[in-house]
């Protein structure tokens, strides 16, 4: 097999450089960018204001890193473009340390109630009724303490304005991204040079890190799984994975965190000599990415393209549906600052590509009680159509393309 095993960590570990210099993260113009399209589409949507709660969503529009936790903090963007953060009064002065965008901030004490407080600002602006729009990441906690002091304004789930924004990726977006595959499929080829029979999976996993944060990545591996024969039938891992065999499968679904957007790769391929049933199901699952990739146009639904994987699964005597052996999930899932998010390549949704949406293609094949066959590579739309951040794998013998 050409590309596995025959080396060791510390000689792959040595050869290692750092890229991360290649792109810089957002800068506050972006972020201002971002403030004013979501207020385009409110306006649009006659919505009349949109929480952002703290996470992804706050950090998205205003640049502001803050943890989600039991005390609401997060922000209000008008149809105007102006931002009113809302947080407890004892984490003004951070609030400020944080900010990036320009913005009132408004505090409640802690025997105080933010919902409450939610509603005074809007009415400080001038706006009595109309839809609220809630970020969907709120918790429901806070939406149902907000809806029991509201009676002026139709609660509404802010996803269309979120995702709205963040589904299209700008091209500075798409750059951090492609810096971000490029590093962890480098890892992934590191990877499979040091498999040996015996090796551990947390051998793997322990090296995988160590690779990422020597190439410039400080926080590692974002996750990480690796899974030997058996275990790699199991989408997202198993409890006590195995040491690795002889002719085994070996999959790997590994990714990092780089200026706060995330990598995700998937390479599975035989560690000796593979079985003509392995080939024979690899290749069905390498001709049912390409088929989901060709489906993917602009204006052609998620859905499509989920259809598109189980039509071709179908036609190689696999399941058509989620049953096994075949495809026990979606074709795939948008990634930017969360590993998983809009929009999600799944059988019904009616989303349509755009440019500069991104999105997993990632159609498992899973064989009971035997392997499953995962290869997962990223996709972005332009307005020549789909393009690959990371070339496919090229054969079970060959799977790096050397």
């Amino acid at each position: 097999m050409i590309g596995i095993g025959g080396s060791t960590a510390a000689e792959e570990l040595a050869k290692i450089q750092p890229r991360i210099n290649q792109v810089k993260p957002i800068q506050k113009e972006e972020f201002q960018e971002r403030i004013q399209r979501a207020a385009k589409l409110m306006n649009d949507e006659n919505i009349v204001s949109t929480y952002v709660h703290s996470g992804t969503n706050l950090f998205y529009f205003t640049g502001m890193r803050w943890n989600a936790s039991e005390r609401m903090v997060g922000a209000l963007i008008l149809p105007n473009g102006t931002i009113h953060y809302i947080a407890p009064q004892f984490e003004k002065g951070t609030i400020f340390d944080f900010m990036l965008l320009n913005g009132e901030v408004h505090c409640w004490e802690e025997h105080e109630s933010p919902f409450e407080l939610l509603l005074a600002i809007l009415k400080q602006n001038g706006i009595e009724s109309g839809q609220l729009a809630m970020d969907e990441m709120t918790p429901f906690f806070m939406t149902n303490s907000l809806s029991k002091v509201n009676t002026s304004f139709s609660i509404i789930d802010a996803t269309p304005v979120t995702a709205g924004c963040r589904m299209q990726k700008s091209k500075n977006e798409i750059a951090i991204m492609q810096a971000a595959m490029d590093i962890t499929l480098e890892v992934q080829k590191a990877a499979a040079r040091i498999l040996y029979v015996g090796i551990s999976a947390k051998e793997v996993v322990d090296f995988i890190n160590e690779a990422h944060i020597r190439y410039g990545i400080p926080s590692g591996s974002y996750f990480c799984i690796v899974l030997f024969g058996v275990d790699s039938a199991f989408p997202h891992g198993v409890k006590s994975p195995k040491n690795l065999e002889a002719n085994e499968m070996v999959l790997i679904d590994t990714g990092c965190v780089l200026h706060d957007y995330i990598s995700d790769i998937t390479r599975t391929y035989v560690f000796g000599t593979p079985t003509d049933e392995q080939k024979r199901i690899w290749n069905v699952e390498k001709a049912t990415q390409l088929a989901a990739f060709d489906k993917a146009k602009l204006g052609t639904t998620c859905g499509a393209i989920d259809d598109a994987s189980r039509v071709e699964l179908s036609k190689n005597g696999l399941s058509k549906d989620y049953d096994l052996p075949g495809l026990p999930h979606r074709t795939g899932h948008g990634i930017g600052l969360n590993i998983h998010e809009h929009p999600y390549i799944v059988r019904n949704n009616a989303v349509t590509l755009k440019e500069g949406m991104t999105f997993s293609n990632e159609p498992m094949i899973v064989i009971p009680d035997a392997f499953g066959i995962r290869l997962e590579d990223h996709v972005y739309m332009t307005t020549e159509g789909s393009k690959w951040f990371t070339e496919p794998a090229h054969s079970i013998e060959n799977p790096f393309g050397y």
